[in-house]
Protein backbone atom coordinates (compact mmCIF):
# COMPACT_ATOMS: atom_id res chain seq x y z
CA UNK A 1 0.00 0.00 0.00
CA UNK A 2 1.07 3.55 -0.42
CA UNK A 3 2.19 5.39 2.61
CA UNK A 4 -0.29 7.75 4.49
CA UNK A 5 0.28 10.88 5.56
CA UNK A 6 -0.06 13.25 8.91
CA UNK A 7 -2.16 12.91 11.01
CA UNK A 8 -2.85 9.30 9.55
CA UNK A 9 1.30 9.50 9.66
CA UNK A 10 3.78 11.37 8.21
CA UNK A 11 4.15 9.21 5.33
CA UNK A 12 2.69 11.66 2.42
CA UNK A 13 1.76 9.60 -0.74
CA UNK A 14 3.76 9.09 -4.20
CA UNK A 15 2.99 12.46 -6.13
CA UNK A 16 4.79 13.30 -9.44
CA UNK A 17 5.70 16.75 -8.25
CA UNK A 18 7.09 15.27 -5.06
CA UNK A 19 10.13 12.84 -5.43
CA UNK A 20 11.49 12.89 -2.11
CA UNK A 21 7.95 12.12 -0.57
CA UNK A 22 8.63 8.71 -1.62
CA UNK A 23 12.47 8.90 1.01
CA UNK A 24 11.17 11.29 3.60
CA UNK A 25 9.14 8.32 6.24
CA UNK A 26 12.69 6.06 5.29
CA UNK A 27 14.44 9.18 6.57
CA UNK A 28 13.04 10.60 9.47
CA UNK A 29 13.14 6.94 11.03
CA UNK A 30 16.63 5.84 9.98
CA UNK A 31 18.59 9.18 11.11
CA UNK A 32 17.75 9.05 14.72
CA UNK A 33 19.47 5.38 14.18
CA UNK A 34 22.74 7.16 12.61
CA UNK A 35 22.84 9.49 15.14
CA UNK A 36 23.37 6.96 18.32
CA UNK A 37 25.48 4.75 16.28
CA UNK A 38 27.59 7.34 15.48
CA UNK A 39 28.02 8.79 19.35
CA UNK A 40 28.46 5.09 20.18
CA UNK A 41 31.57 4.94 17.94
CA UNK A 42 34.89 4.90 19.74
CA UNK A 43 37.24 8.91 19.41
CA UNK A 44 39.52 8.85 16.89
CA UNK A 45 36.66 6.35 14.26
CA UNK A 46 34.81 6.46 12.16
CA UNK A 47 31.03 4.92 12.45
CA UNK A 48 30.31 1.08 11.64
CA UNK A 49 29.20 1.65 8.51
CA UNK A 50 28.06 -2.66 7.89
CA UNK A 51 25.86 -1.25 10.96
CA UNK A 52 24.98 1.97 9.22
CA UNK A 53 23.43 -0.39 6.43
CA UNK A 54 21.53 -2.82 8.19
CA UNK A 55 19.86 0.00 10.19
CA UNK A 56 18.79 1.47 6.66
CA UNK A 57 17.32 -2.28 5.51
CA UNK A 58 15.26 -1.82 8.99
CA UNK A 59 14.28 1.44 8.39
CA UNK A 60 12.69 0.65 4.65
CA UNK A 61 11.35 -2.60 5.89
CA UNK A 62 9.61 -1.13 9.52
CA UNK A 63 8.91 2.29 7.60
CA UNK A 64 6.88 0.47 4.82
CA UNK A 65 5.09 -1.98 7.93
CA UNK A 66 4.11 1.10 9.68
CA UNK A 67 2.73 2.30 6.23
CA UNK A 68 1.04 -1.00 5.99
CA UNK A 69 -0.31 -0.79 9.14
CA UNK A 70 -1.47 2.76 8.94
CA UNK A 71 -3.26 2.20 5.74
CA UNK A 72 -4.95 -0.78 7.25
CA UNK A 73 -6.47 0.92 10.23
CA UNK A 74 -7.06 4.09 8.23
CA UNK A 75 -8.52 2.92 4.99
CA UNK A 76 -12.33 4.40 5.76
CA UNK A 77 -10.74 7.69 6.95
CA UNK A 78 -8.71 7.70 3.61
CA UNK A 79 -11.53 7.52 1.92
CA UNK A 80 -12.82 10.76 3.20
CA UNK A 81 -10.17 12.34 2.13
CA UNK A 82 -9.05 13.70 -1.54
CA UNK A 83 -5.48 13.07 -0.96
CA UNK A 84 -5.81 9.63 0.19
CA UNK A 85 -9.16 8.37 -1.35
CA UNK A 86 -6.42 6.76 -3.92
CA UNK A 87 -4.61 4.69 -1.54
CA UNK A 88 -5.21 0.67 -2.61
CA UNK A 89 -6.70 -0.08 0.10
CA UNK A 90 -9.02 3.03 0.40
CA UNK A 91 -10.12 2.75 -2.93
CA UNK A 92 -10.84 -1.16 -2.61
CA UNK A 93 -7.71 -1.91 -5.00
CA UNK A 94 -6.44 -4.63 -2.76
CA UNK A 95 -7.59 -6.68 0.05
CA UNK A 96 -7.26 -6.88 3.58
CA UNK A 97 -6.48 -10.28 3.48
CA UNK A 98 -3.84 -9.39 0.88
CA UNK A 99 -2.27 -6.60 3.27
CA UNK A 100 -2.28 -8.95 6.12
CA UNK A 101 0.13 -11.18 4.09
CA UNK A 102 2.31 -8.07 2.49
CA UNK A 103 2.43 -6.69 6.36
CA UNK A 104 3.45 -10.49 7.32
CA UNK A 105 6.46 -11.00 4.31
CA UNK A 106 7.57 -7.00 5.62
CA UNK A 107 7.68 -8.04 9.46
CA UNK A 108 9.34 -11.20 8.38
CA UNK A 109 12.00 -9.27 6.64
CA UNK A 110 12.59 -6.63 9.42
CA UNK A 111 13.08 -10.03 11.74
CA UNK A 112 15.71 -11.37 9.88
CA UNK A 113 17.79 -7.96 9.69
CA UNK A 114 16.90 -7.56 13.96
CA UNK A 115 18.65 -10.79 14.34
CA UNK A 116 21.62 -10.02 13.40
CA UNK A 117 21.79 -7.51 16.47
CA UNK A 118 23.28 -8.85 19.86
CA UNK A 119 20.20 -10.45 22.41
CA UNK A 120 19.55 -6.74 24.24
CA UNK A 121 19.21 -5.43 20.75
CA UNK A 122 16.61 -8.08 19.51
CA UNK A 123 14.46 -7.83 22.71
CA UNK A 124 14.82 -3.90 22.74
CA UNK A 125 13.87 -3.58 18.97
CA UNK A 126 10.71 -6.16 19.28
CA UNK A 127 9.45 -3.77 22.27
CA UNK A 128 9.16 -1.28 19.71
CA UNK A 129 6.45 -3.65 17.88
CA UNK A 130 3.69 -2.45 20.05
CA UNK A 131 4.37 1.35 19.31
CA UNK A 132 4.27 0.38 15.62
CA UNK A 133 0.70 -1.05 15.59
CA UNK A 134 -0.80 1.15 17.85
CA UNK A 135 0.67 4.51 16.83
CA UNK A 136 -2.38 4.85 14.27
CA UNK A 137 -5.15 4.41 16.67
CA UNK A 138 -4.00 7.64 18.50
CA UNK A 139 -5.27 9.97 16.52
CA UNK A 140 -9.27 8.72 17.41
CA UNK A 141 -8.61 9.35 21.20
CA UNK A 142 -5.94 12.36 22.10
CA UNK A 143 -4.95 15.49 20.48
CA UNK A 144 -1.28 14.15 20.37
CA UNK A 145 -0.57 11.10 18.03
CA UNK A 146 2.08 13.02 17.24
CA UNK A 147 3.82 12.46 20.63
CA UNK A 148 3.19 8.46 19.82
CA UNK A 149 4.62 8.66 16.83
CA UNK A 150 7.54 10.63 18.13
CA UNK A 151 7.63 7.80 20.87
CA UNK A 152 7.52 5.29 17.58
CA UNK A 153 9.78 7.08 15.26
CA UNK A 154 12.70 8.18 17.69
CA UNK A 155 13.17 4.12 18.96
CA UNK A 156 16.57 3.83 16.97
CA UNK A 157 18.27 6.20 19.29
CA UNK A 158 18.05 3.12 21.97
CA UNK A 159 18.46 0.46 19.64
CA UNK A 160 21.78 1.99 17.68
CA UNK A 161 24.09 2.64 20.52
CA UNK A 162 22.77 -1.17 21.85
CA UNK A 163 23.78 -2.69 18.74
CA UNK A 164 26.98 -1.18 18.98
CA UNK A 165 27.60 -1.43 22.69
CA UNK A 166 25.66 -4.31 23.66
CA UNK A 167 23.21 -2.26 25.96
CA UNK A 168 22.27 1.43 26.44
CA UNK A 169 24.16 3.86 28.35
CA UNK A 170 20.68 5.72 29.39
CA UNK A 171 22.73 9.30 30.80
CA UNK A 172 22.84 9.28 26.87
CA UNK A 173 20.67 7.28 24.89
CA UNK A 174 17.45 8.80 27.18
CA UNK A 175 18.33 12.69 26.09
CA UNK A 176 18.73 11.41 22.67
CA UNK A 177 15.32 9.77 22.70
CA UNK A 178 14.07 12.71 23.70
CA UNK A 179 16.06 15.42 21.49
CA UNK A 180 14.23 12.74 19.15
CA UNK A 181 11.01 12.96 20.30
CA UNK A 182 10.62 16.54 20.20
CA UNK A 183 11.80 16.57 16.94
CA UNK A 184 9.16 14.82 15.38
CA UNK A 185 6.65 17.06 17.80
CA UNK A 186 8.43 19.91 15.64
CA UNK A 187 7.95 18.51 11.93
CA UNK A 188 4.70 16.18 12.17
CA UNK A 189 3.09 19.09 13.93
CA UNK A 190 3.68 21.32 10.77
CA UNK A 191 2.60 18.48 8.38
CA UNK A 192 -0.36 18.07 10.44
CA UNK A 193 -1.38 20.73 9.34
CA UNK A 194 -1.79 20.07 5.79
CA UNK A 195 -4.74 18.05 6.49
CA UNK A 196 -6.24 19.68 9.34
CA UNK A 197 -9.55 21.24 7.46
CA UNK A 198 -9.97 17.54 6.33
CA UNK A 199 -9.44 16.07 10.20
CA UNK A 200 -12.13 18.33 11.90
CA UNK A 201 -14.62 17.34 9.07
CA UNK A 202 -14.18 13.36 9.81
CA UNK A 203 -13.08 13.71 13.33
CA UNK A 204 -9.73 13.15 13.62
CA UNK A 205 -7.23 14.59 15.97
CA UNK A 206 -3.81 16.01 15.94
CA UNK A 207 -1.26 18.63 17.61
CA UNK A 208 -2.43 21.14 14.72
CA UNK A 209 -5.91 21.33 15.53
CA UNK A 210 -4.65 21.19 19.19
CA UNK A 211 -2.29 24.43 18.86
CA UNK A 212 -3.87 26.10 16.19
CA UNK A 213 -2.47 29.83 16.01
CA UNK A 214 -0.48 28.87 18.66
CA UNK A 215 1.86 26.52 16.72
CA UNK A 216 4.86 28.53 16.72
CA UNK A 217 5.22 29.08 20.76
CA UNK A 218 4.64 25.24 21.03
CA UNK A 219 7.13 24.42 18.38
CA UNK A 220 9.53 26.84 19.43
CA UNK A 221 9.22 25.27 22.81
CA UNK A 222 9.82 21.55 21.55
CA UNK A 223 12.81 23.12 19.59
CA UNK A 224 14.78 24.53 22.52
CA UNK A 225 13.89 21.07 24.28
CA UNK A 226 15.45 19.21 21.47
CA UNK A 227 18.55 21.42 21.69
CA UNK A 228 19.43 20.84 25.09
CA UNK A 229 18.69 17.26 25.23
CA UNK A 230 20.91 17.21 22.28
CA UNK A 231 23.64 19.23 24.36
CA UNK A 232 23.23 16.79 27.37
CA UNK A 233 23.78 13.60 25.38
CA UNK A 234 26.83 15.11 23.69
CA UNK A 235 28.19 16.34 27.49
CA UNK A 236 27.53 13.08 28.58
CA UNK A 237 29.70 11.29 25.68
CA UNK A 238 32.37 13.53 25.75
CA UNK A 239 31.25 15.18 22.14
CA UNK A 240 33.55 18.32 20.96
CA UNK A 241 33.25 21.34 19.06
CA UNK A 242 32.04 19.84 15.80
CA UNK A 243 29.32 18.52 17.38
CA UNK A 244 28.00 21.77 19.34
CA UNK A 245 28.31 23.57 15.89
CA UNK A 246 25.65 20.98 13.83
CA UNK A 247 23.45 21.13 17.09
CA UNK A 248 23.84 25.64 16.73
CA UNK A 249 23.42 25.35 12.97
CA UNK A 250 20.02 23.09 13.75
CA UNK A 251 18.83 25.57 16.28
CA UNK A 252 19.20 28.05 13.28
CA UNK A 253 17.64 25.94 10.67
CA UNK A 254 14.82 25.56 12.89
CA UNK A 255 14.40 28.78 14.09
CA UNK A 256 14.36 30.15 10.57
CA UNK A 257 11.95 27.39 9.71
CA UNK A 258 9.55 28.04 12.62
CA UNK A 259 9.67 32.00 11.64
CA UNK A 260 8.68 31.47 7.99
CA UNK A 261 6.25 28.71 8.53
CA UNK A 262 2.53 30.06 7.23
CA UNK A 263 0.39 26.89 8.84
CA UNK A 264 -1.93 28.15 6.32
CA UNK A 265 -0.21 27.13 3.31
CA UNK A 266 -0.07 23.17 2.80
CA UNK A 267 2.60 23.61 0.43
CA UNK A 268 4.67 25.79 2.26
CA UNK A 269 4.20 23.08 5.21
CA UNK A 270 5.53 20.57 3.52
CA UNK A 271 8.60 22.40 2.79
CA UNK A 272 9.04 22.97 5.69
CA UNK A 273 8.54 19.67 6.86
CA UNK A 274 11.01 17.88 4.21
CA UNK A 275 13.21 20.53 5.14
CA UNK A 276 13.80 18.39 8.27
CA UNK A 277 16.21 16.00 6.76
CA UNK A 278 18.71 18.71 6.67
CA UNK A 279 17.88 18.81 10.52
CA UNK A 280 18.82 14.60 10.78
CA UNK A 281 22.01 15.01 8.29
CA UNK A 282 23.54 17.78 10.02
CA UNK A 283 23.61 16.43 13.33
CA UNK A 284 24.86 12.98 11.74
CA UNK A 285 27.95 15.02 10.13
CA UNK A 286 28.17 16.91 13.56
CA UNK A 287 29.16 13.33 15.47
CA UNK A 288 31.03 11.80 12.78
CA UNK A 289 33.47 14.80 13.12
CA UNK A 290 33.42 15.65 17.02
CA UNK A 291 34.41 11.63 16.98
CA UNK A 292 37.32 12.54 14.61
Amino acid sequence: PSCPAAPRSSFPPPHPTRGFCRLSGTWLLYLPCTWSIGLATEPGCLPDWHMLSLFGVGAVLMRGAGCTINDMWDRDYDKKVARTASRPLAAGDISTFHSFVFLGGQLSLALCVLMCLNYYSIVLGAASLSLVITYPLMKRITYWPQLVLGFTFNWGALLGWSAIKGSCEWSVCLPLYLAGVMWTLVYDTIYAHQDKRDDIIIGVKSTALQFKEDTKQWLSGFSLAMLLSLCVAGMNCNQTFPYYSAVAAIGAHIAHQIYTLDIDKPEDCWKKFASNRTVGVLLFIGIVLGNL
